[in-house]
């Protein structure tokens, strides 16, 4: 049995179109736009992952966005004590290192962590261009640029995006995510590049673009986005290449260099 760990955003609806009997489940105080089966803190993990295996769950995936709990240490249940020092460890650390910390407990009481796009493979497009305008010599030279500074931002387990314009970073990708990076640039041209951090687990948080995000390219002036290949799950494709068309824009799917 599946048990989805569903935060916002529209990757796990994505999930549900595929396992539509997966167990829905949800940290309180975030609403995933899916119907809940169960809600749990951060202070009861380790009731929460004895009523997984109570329920029969083998698998589970992380999937939509989160920002971290606050710890109420007098809210922590007697099944979590022993968990503490982990948790804490966690609360200290970027978000992959943190996610790494949490997946690691929930293997520990025999539960197998799944990833987004192994559940739903289609969500990983294939290198290559998908829009009907192509790169041009500066776009290609944008990406490498691109690529640099979310390999310096993941390296410091912070954002997965950025926007560079010519030689220029504009933008560098902060908690608030991507979009709010792209609301806050007014630009002619450049790009949204897009990428894994290095060495991230890629069961966990891998990076996202949807049709919010094209739209947010357009309104921003710039002349595409430029992703990863195998690093960068696409939700609703259809609709995002065909905005991206219809605005004369590029999405490209971009080898991934070997450093």
């Amino acid at each position: 049995m599946l048990a989805l760990v569903a935060g916002t955003g529209a990757l796990p609806p994505a999930i549900m179109a595929a396992f539509p009997d997966a167990l829905v489940c949800a940290l309180d105080g975030f609403t995933p736009d899916v119907l809940v089966d169960l809600t749990f803190r951060l202070e009861h993990l380790g009731s929460f992952l004895a009523k997984l295996t109570e329920l029969g769950v083998t698998q589970v995936c992380f999937a939509g966005a989160v920002q971290r709990p606050l710890v109420d240490s007098a809210q922590i249940d007697a099944a979590t004590m022993p968990l503490v020092p982990v948790i804490k460890a966690a609360m200290s650390k970027g978000d992959d290192g943190a996610l790494r910390a949490i997946m690691q407990l929930f293997e520990a009481h025999g539960l197998q962590m799944v990833a987004a796009h192994d559940l739903v493979p289609e969500l990983l497009p294939a290198a290559g261009v998908l829009t009907s305008l192509k790169p041009n010599a500066g776009m290609m030279a944008e990406a490498v640029l691109g690529e640099s500074v979310v390999a310096k931002l993941g390296n410091l387990d912070r954002g997965q995006a950025c926007i560079i314009q010519g030689a220029n970073v504009l933008a560098e990708e902060g908690p608030d995510g991507t979009d709010a990076m792209l609301a806050g640039v007014m630009a002619r041209g450049g790009v949204l590049y897009k990428a894994p951090k290095p060495n991230q687990d890629r069961r966990a948080d891998l990076p996202v673009i949807g049709i919010g995000t094209a739209r947010g390219v357009i309104a921003a002036g710039l002349d595409g986005i430029v992703v990863t290949a195998g690093g960068v799950m696409v939700l609703d494709s259809d609709a995002v290449v065909a905005a991206m068309d219809g605005a004369g824009k590029v999405l490209w799917v971009r080898p991934e260099t070997q450093s």
